[in-house]
């Protein structure tokens, strides 16, 4: 586990052994089946989530009843409600485990003493959160500029081995598409 994050930390900055166990010290190690929830709505975002293993989806349910997918989260990534945890108020989606996972959890409080022991973590930390804007920023793209089909070959492009992974009907809502129409899709680029 530490060598997997100490191995992902770098692609930011050079973090040495020291200090990547002394981030670890502020980690917590959990383990989640499938389905369960880490975040509910209406519930204060408190960590930051790494991924080791599994995978994870943040979904929320409409006003009409649908459950729309926000964000997946797979192995090297993070995942959090940010506005819930930068300004502690209710969560407006869910984050839940769609595998069983294994995840490092990091909360408000021990992320800012990190930040103070090890100064790099701030420089890790903006660079995800300037990686997460460029992902959204690209999101809304896709939606303005591509097609559904478009949107679909590149979410495969982008992460091939997800069609076995994640159900139909989630990656269909996550490009606010029918199930239907996904597999109408599929089968014309198959």
């Amino acid at each position: 586990m530490k060598h997997q994050l100490k191995k992902y930390m770098n692609r930011y900055a050079s973090f040495s052994d020291k200090e990547v166990d002394l981030f670890f010290t502020y980690l917590e190690v959990n383990t989640y089946s499938k389905k369960d929830v880490l975040l509910n709505v209406n519930q204060v975002c408190k960590h930051h989530y790494f991924i080791i293993e599994g995978l994870l989806r943040a979904h929320y349910i409409n006003e009409k009843g649908n459950d729309k997918t926000i964000q997946f989260a797979i192995e090297n990534w993070w995942i959090t409600n940010l506005e819930s945890y930068v300004r502690e108020t209710p969560s407006t989606f869910i984050i839940d485990a769609l595998e069983k996972s294994i995840i490092l959890s990091i909360s408000k409080e021990n992320l800012e003493k990190a930040f103070v022991q090890i100064p790099k973590l701030e420089r890790l930390f903006r660079k995800i959160a300037e990686n997460t804007l460029i992902a959204i920023q690209r999101k809304n793209e896709y939606y303005l500029n591509l097609s559904s089909k478009e949107r679909f070959i590149t979410l495969l492009e982008s992460i091939p081995d997800f069609l076995q992974r994640v159900p139909m009907y989630m990656i269909a809502s996550y490009l606010d598409m029918t199930p239907e129409y996904l597999s109408e899709i599929r089968k014309s680029i198959s």
